[in-house]
C-alpha cells in the first residue's frame, strides 16, 4: 500500500482547470501532487477536508515584494490569503541592477512610486549584490512561505547605464540603448521571467520626478523587447509588463504589437478606469484585441476591485491633509497628533481652514480635490464594509442623513476607535460607481486578473488581499449584480496567471504538480477589518488585512498556514525561468 507525505481527504476539488468541482482525495509526496480521486493508502498526516474546498495555491503576478523579500520569510500579507507564488518587480521599480552611489536614488524611487517607507528600505535591504544576476542570487538565500519570481526593472536598468544623467525626458544614446537590452537580456537568462516598465504620470520619485521609462521612446522599447524575445529563444521565459496613461499620442497599443510580434512574447498592461488614463476602458480593450488579431499576444492585466486609497490619520493620506491645522501637527508624534485631533477646539479651528493646494502636484490636482472633498466618492469602513458600495453609503449620504457637514462627518468618522478609523476612496476603477464592468472581463481569455499591488501602498490601500476578495465578494457575496462560479475564480486566480509567466508546474492539482493547496472553509471566508501595523525595518507603517476561512494553505507539500496562523515552516524559494510540469513517479 502507498505511503505519502500528505492526503488531503474528502474535499470538494477545484482543480484550477476550470472543470466542474467534484469530491475527492489529493495525496502529496515529496512536495508534488502524487495522485488526485480516491486514494488508497496512508500517509504521514492526513487533514480532514470534507465541507471544505480543496484548490490550487494562488499565483499573484503583480507585487512589489522587492525590498520585503530580502529580510522577510513570512511575505505578509499576501501569505496570509492563500498565495503560494508572487512575482515582484512590476511597475519598472525595483533594486536591480543597483551601482552603489544609486541605492539612494533606488530607494527614492520605489518610496515614491509604491508609497513603501524608504527608512524601511533602507534598513532591511542588504545590497549584497549589483548586477541583477547577483541580485537572484541573494533571493536564493532566504527561504519564505512562497516561491518568489521578479521582473528586471527598467527604473533601475536606466539608473545603471545613464547614472547621473537618468533625469526626466533623458534620451538615451543608441549605445545606451543596447547596454540596456544587454543587461535586460542578461536578467531573463540568469531567471528574471520579464521586464517591467512605468509610463504613467501617477508614478513619481518622492521628490515628485517622473519614474524613469515614462517617456522612453518606441526604439528603446523594442530594443528591449527583442533582447527579451532573443533570452527566451534560449531556454527563458519573457514577459513585457507596463503601466501606462496609455496617452493618444504615444500610439502604444501600436508598438506593443510590434514588440510582442517582432519578439515572440507576451505583453500585458494595467487595463484600469483611472482618470490619468486618456483612453477610456473599453477603448484600451478594443485596440488589444485589434493588434491581437493582428498577431500580437497583449494581455489585460485587470483589478477585481475599485482602486484607491484606505485614508486615516495614521496612514499615509487623509482629506484634511492641505488644512493648515494640519500641517502644524503632521510631523508630532501620534500620541501628539491625537491629543489634538480629539480636542473639540483643534477640529473647530481645522474644519473652519480653507485647503491650501500650492504645494500639491498640479498634474494630479484633481486627484487632490478628490482626496480633500470628494465626500460623494468617499466610504465609510464599517466592521462588514462592502467593497462595491452603493451612494447611500458615501461620507456625503451618511453626514446629510445625520444633519452633519460632511466634512465634520468625515473628522468624525476618522476620530473612531481612538482614532483609527478608516474611510475608503477608489480613486480608480468606480467610475460607474458599481462593478458591473469587470463581469465580462472576468470571462475573457486575453484578460488576467492582477493589480493586487502586494508589498506597496503600505499606508494606503491593502489589496494584497484581493485572492480573498474574489471569493468572498465575486464568488459568495455580491448583491448589486452578477456573480462568478468558483470554478472559474480558481481558475483565473491560479491556472491562468502561472501560466502568463511560465509557470506551467503550478495552478492545477494534479498527479506532478506541485503541491501548492488551499483548503479553504468557503461558509467561514471574510475579509477582516484592516490595521495599520509599525512592523516594517525601522518601525515602518503598513496597512495589513487578515482573512478567516484559510483553514490551511500548503507550498511544496508543506503546511505554512494553518487557520491563518504561520507554521514557521519556509518551503518556498526563488523561480528561476520557465517551470515545467514534473510528472511524479507515484502518481496514480
Amino acid at each position: 500500500m502507498a505511503q505519502y507525505d500528505l492526503i488531503i481527504r474528502g474535499g470538494t476539488i477545484v482543480d484550477g482547470s476550470g472543470a466542474q468541482a467534484f469530491t475527492g482525495d489529493v495525496a502529496v509526496k515529496d512536495g508534488l501532487i502524487a495522485g488526485v480521486g480516491r486514494i488508497e493508502g496512508s500517509a504521514t498526516r492526513e487533514i480532514d477536508a470534507a465541507g471544505k474546498v480543496v484548490a490550487p495555491g494562488f499565483v499573484d503576478i503583480h507585487t512589489h515584494y522587492d525590498g520585503q523579500a530580502t529580510w522577510d520569510q513570512e511575505m505578509a500579507p499576501s501569505s496570509w490569503h492563500g498565495v503560494t507564488t508572487v512575482v515582484m518587480g512590476n511597475c519598472g521599480v525595483g533594486f536591480a541592477p543597483a551601482k552603489p552611489d544609486r541605492h539612494e536614488w533606488l530607494i527614492s524611487l520605489m518610496e515614491g512610486v509604491e508609497d513603501i517607507p524608504g527608512t524601511a528600505l533602507a534598513e532591511g535591504i542588504t545590497w549584497d549584490w549589483e548586477t541583477f544576476p547577483e541580485y537572484l542570487d541573494a533571493l536564493e538565500k532566504l527561504p519564505r512561505t512562497v516561491d518568489v519570481a521578479t521582473h528586471v526593472p527598467h527604473g533601475a536598468v536606466r539608473a545603471y547605464v545613464l547614472g547621473e544623467r537618468e533625469q526626466p525626458g533623458a534620451v538615451p544614446t543608441p549605445e545606451d540603448i543596447e547596454q540596456m537590452a544587454r543587461i535586460v537580456e542578461e536578467g531573463v537568462r540568469a531567471g528574471a521571467l520579464g521586464f517591467s516598465t512605468s509610463r504613467t504620470v501617477l508614478h513619481k520619485s518622492v521628490d515628485g520626478e517622473l519614474v524613469p521609462g515614462t517617456t522612453a521612446t518606441e526604439e528603446e522599447l523594442v530594443a528591449i523587447g527583442l533582447a527579451m524575445g532573443r533570452a527566451k529563444a534560449a531556454g527563458g521565459h519573457a514577459v513585457f509588463e507596463m503601466a501606462s496613461d496609455l496617452n493618444r499620442e504615444w500610439n502604444e497599443f501600436s508598438w506593443m504589437g510590434k514588440l510582442s510580434r517582432e519578439a515572440g512574447i507576451p505583453v500585458t498592461f494595467a487595463a484600469l478606469q483611472s482618470i490619468a488614463k486618456e483612453l477610456p476602458l473599453d477603448e484600451q480593450i478594443a485596440e488589444m484585441r485589434a493588434e491581437n488579431d493582428n498577431g500580437a499576444n497583449i494581455v489585460a492585466q485587470i483589478a477585481l476591485r475599485g482602486n484607491g486609497v484606505i485614508m486615516a490619520w495614521q496612514g499615509t493620506v487623509n482629506p484634511f491633509a492641505f488644512r493648515p491645522s494640519w500641517q502644524a501637527i503632521k510631523d508630532l508624534s501620534w500620541e501628539e497628533q491625537k491629543a489634538k485631533l480629539l480636542d473639540p477646539a483643534f477640529k473647530k479651528q481645522l474644519l473652519s481652514e480653507p485647503n491650501d493646494y500650492t504645494e500639491a502636484p498640479k498634474d494630479i490636482l484633481g486627484v487632490v480635490m478628490v482626496i480633500t472633498q470628494g465626500w460623494a466618492l468617499q466610504y465609510e469602513m464599517d466592521p462588514d464594509f462592502d467593497y462595491e458600495p452603493g451612494p447611500e453609503a458615501s461620507v456625503n449620504a451618511r453626514a446629510q442623513k445625520a444633519g452633519m457637514d460632511p466634512q465634520e462627518y468625515a473628522y468624525d468618522m476618522l476620530c473612531r476607535d481612538d482614532g483609527r478609523g478608516f474611510i475608503y476612496l477608489p480613486i480608480l476603477n468606480y467610475a460607474d460607481g458599481n462593478l458591473d464592468f469587470l463581469h465580462p472581463l472576468q470571462l475573457a481569455q486575453d484578460t488576467v486578473n492582477s493589480l493586487s499591488d502586494g508589498g506597496a501602498h503600505c499606508g494606503t490601500i491593502c489589496d494584497a488581499a484581493s485572492p480573498t476578495f474574489m471569493l468572498e465578494h465575486w464568488v459568495k457575496g455580491r448583491r448589486r449584480g452578477e456573480r462568478i462560479a468558483l470554478e472559474h475564480a480558481i481558475k483565473r486566480q491560479c491556472r491562468d496567471t502561472a501560466v502568463l509567466y511560465g509557470l506551467e508546474d503550478r495552478g492545477l492539482i494534479a498527479p506532478g504538480y506541485l503541491a501548492d493547496i488551499n483548503v479553504i472553509d468557503m461558509d467561514a471566508l471574510k475579509l477582516g477589518k484592516p490595521w495599520l501595523a509599525f512592523d516594517l525595518p525601522a518601525g515602518g507603517k503598513r496597512l495589513l488585512q487578515k482573512a478567516d476561512g484559510y483553514c490551511f494553505t500548503i507550498k511544496s507539500g508543506e503546511v505554512t498556514f494553518e487557520n491563518g496562523k504561520w507554521t514557521g515552516t519556509t518551503p518556498g524559494g526563488l523561480v528561476r525561468g520557465p517551470q515545467r510540469v514534473e510528472l511524479a513517479e507515484a502518481a496514480e
